[in-house]
């Protein structure tokens, strides 16, 4: 696609792995391994978990301590890592290509054989708490785990990290019996993106992969709902406020709609929240619209940082914003599509973009389809984007000074 010596490979094992390979001529690899287990599948009593596991992950092994673990990465030159988000934990190397048996022996062992110390347990119930706090501190995070809130009903609008009170409550062995439950190759994808052959990926993956019966992840019933609220800080000079859209889920043909929208209405200096905001009238510093979606979700975001005193005229223009979507002309349309097409190539120069993007349309449609984006962008049409105006009903969180 955007590499002349790229070939990408599928694979799934007896054990149920699913692998993908993209061979690049380029001397970096990537090797991201993920659970289908994130913050979505989680019940109202247990949110926090997924990502309470990912932290736990690095926390030694049955042959590996924390710091071996680091210092076998970080001695040949690479980065280790891990997420969680809505629909998988993801643990991911980034290194010289050559090390790619390293990269996978250490991401394969702390993904299968953790053993959660118990004293690591309960300072890393600690740690999560102190970063709950980080989050509400921060008036661009907050207000971004507000709108999810007001967007959704629990246990899916919770904030991913969960409460302190239910981080404190999960012991050792409630969270030992999840992993074992979703951390199992069925549950899996592997994926390595770098200049090493298919051939040697499925070898280290067949020696590394342990077998382990556990359960495929089965995703509760997401409700919405459309909240709006404010907060007040006396600690502030600006006002952060959110609107929210429910819009085309990942798994929707749509969802390529959704996001030439998004990019025309709000993705960067010539979209046209930031003209009219911005540049037009001095209303802010930062505005932008973000798409986030994923299989049985999705909503279109607008963020804007402004004076208290200009909150409600902000709204106003970002709401006549989005209903000026519906008379956007064929050349604004061209010209978004190829705005997106080309975002879409300058992040796949990065193999760790690629391999997340890889994963994520493996588990929505098959990650073959990541190689049909420029494709599904251009059969974009205008009537597809103004059938996007009509979800007007919207939720939002303002949180400002006093």
């Amino acid at each position: 696609m955007f590499f002349e010596n790229m070939k990408f490979s599928k694979k799934k094992l007896k054990n149920g792995l699913i692998i993908l390979h993209e061979k690049r001529d380029v001397p970096v690899t990537t090797v991201m391994l993920a659970t289908k287990f994130g913050s979505a599948y989680e019940s109202e009593k247990e949110k926090g978990i997924a990502h309470f596991i990912e932290h736990l992950c690095f926390k030694g092994t049955e042959k590996r301590t924390f710091e071996q673990i680091g210092e076998e990465i970080e001695r040949v030159g690479g980065i280790l890592n891990a997420f969680t988000s809505e629909q998988l934990t993801a643990y991911h190397v980034k290194l010289p290509s050559q090390h790619l048996k390293i990269a996978m022996d250490v991401i394969f062992d702390i993904y299968f054989n953790p053993v959660f110390p118990e004293a690591e347990v309960k300072k890393e119930a600690n740690v999560i708490c102190e970063e709950i706090r980080m989050y509400h501190d921060n008036p661009h995070l907050h207000v971004l785990e507000k709108l999810r809130e007001n967007l959704y009903k629990k246990p899916f609008g919770m904030f991913a990290a969960g409460t302190r009170e239910i981080i404190m409550s999960l012991g050792r062995k409630q969270l030992i019996e999840k992993h074992r439950e979703f951390y199992c190759p069925e549950n899996s994808v592997l994926c390595v993106v770098g200049n090493n052959s298919f051939e040697d990926v499925v070898k280290f993956a067949e020696n590394f992969c342990i077998e382990r019966k556990g359960s495929k992840s089965k995703l509760p019933k997401i409700c919405v709902h459309y909240l709006q609220d404010k907060e007040v800080r006396g600690d502030l000079y600006q006002a952060n406020v959110v609107l929210g859209f429910h819009f085309p889920k990942a798994s929707d043909e749509e969802i390529y709609s959704a996001m030439v929208f998004s990019v025309i209405l709000g993705q960067g200096f010539s979209s046209k929240l930031f003209r009219e905001v911005r540049e037009k009238r001095g209303l802010a510093y930062g505005v932008k619209s973000f798409l986030e979606a994923g299989n049985d979700y999705g909503h279109l975001g607008i963020w804007v940082g402004t004076d208290k005193e200009k909150v409600q005229e902000v709204i106003d223009i970002c709401l006549e914003e989005f209903g000026n979507m519906k008379n956007i002309s064929e050349k604004e349309l061209e010209d978004g599509k190829t705005q997106i097409i080309g975002n879409h190539a300058v992040e796949a120069e990065g193999s760790n973009e690629t391999a997340l993007n890889l994963i994520g349309e493996e588990i929505v449609r098959g990650a073959e389809d990541y190689y049909n984006f420029e494709k599904n962008i251009k059969k974009v049409s205008l009537k597809e984007i103004k059938k996007l105006v009509s979800k007007t009903e919207h939720a939002s969180f303002v949180l400002g000074p006093g």
